[in-house]
C-alpha cells in the first residue's frame, strides 16, 4: 500500500491539498499520513514589550490545543473519504520535522501547498515547500493554493 504524507498548516488552504492527496491515493490504492507541525513561539520584543515566559507558555498552550481539535477534526472527515487516514501533529521548525517525519516514515510521495510567495519573500522569511522540494527523499506533488485567473475567450 503507498503511504502519502500530506503536510498541512491548517491554513484555508489545508482541505484543498488533502483534496489533492486523498484523490492520489484512491489512484494509487494508498493511505494518508496527514502531518501539522507546531512551530516555535516567536521572539516577540521591542523596547516597549516583551512577552515574558509564562505568556509564551500560555500562548503555545493554545495554539497546541486549537491545531489538535482541528487535526482531530481533518482526521474524522478524511478518514472517510481514505480508510486508514493517520493524523500527526509535532512541535518544532516545519521543515527539519516534515523531512524527519519522512525519514521515518519512508512514504512514497509527499502531497504539500504552495502558496506561490515571491523570490523575494522566499528569501526573507523562508519557505517550508521549497526546503522540503530541496530534501525530499521522494517525489514531492505540488498542490496551488491560489489558482490562477482563466481567461475569457
Amino acid at each position: 500500500m503507498k503511504k502519502i504524507l500530506v503536510p498541512v498548516d491548517l491554513s484555508g488552504a489545508t482541505v484543498r491539498v488533502c483534496n489533492a492527496a486523498a484523490d492520489l491515493a484512491k489512484a494509487l490504492g494508498g493511505r494518508l499520513v496527514i502531518l501539522h507541525v507546531v512551530p516555535p513561539p516567536p521572539m516577540v520584543m521591542s523596547e516597549y514589550y516583551a512577552f515574558d515566559g509564562g505568556q509564551m507558555v500560555g500562548l503555545t498552550r493554545e495554539g497546541r490545543k486549537l491545531a489538535a481539535h482541528k487535526m482531530a477534526a481533518l482526521g474524522r472527515w478524511f478518514s472517510k473519504r481514505c480508510p486508514n487516514t493517520k493524523v500527526v501533529m509535532h512541535e518544532g521548525v516545519p521543515t527539519g520535522v516534515i523531512l524527519r517525519t519522512a525519514a521515518v516514515i519512508r512514504p512514497d510521495y509527499i502531497v504539500i501547498g504552495s502558496h506561490g510567495h515571491t523570490a523575494a519573500y522566499d528569501l526573507i522569511i523562508g519557505s517550508t515547500t521549497h526546503g522540503v522540494i530541496r530534501k525530499a527523499p521522494c517525489p514531492v506533488v505540488l498542490v496551488p493554493i491560489s489558482l490562477p485567473a482563466r481567461k475569457s475567450r
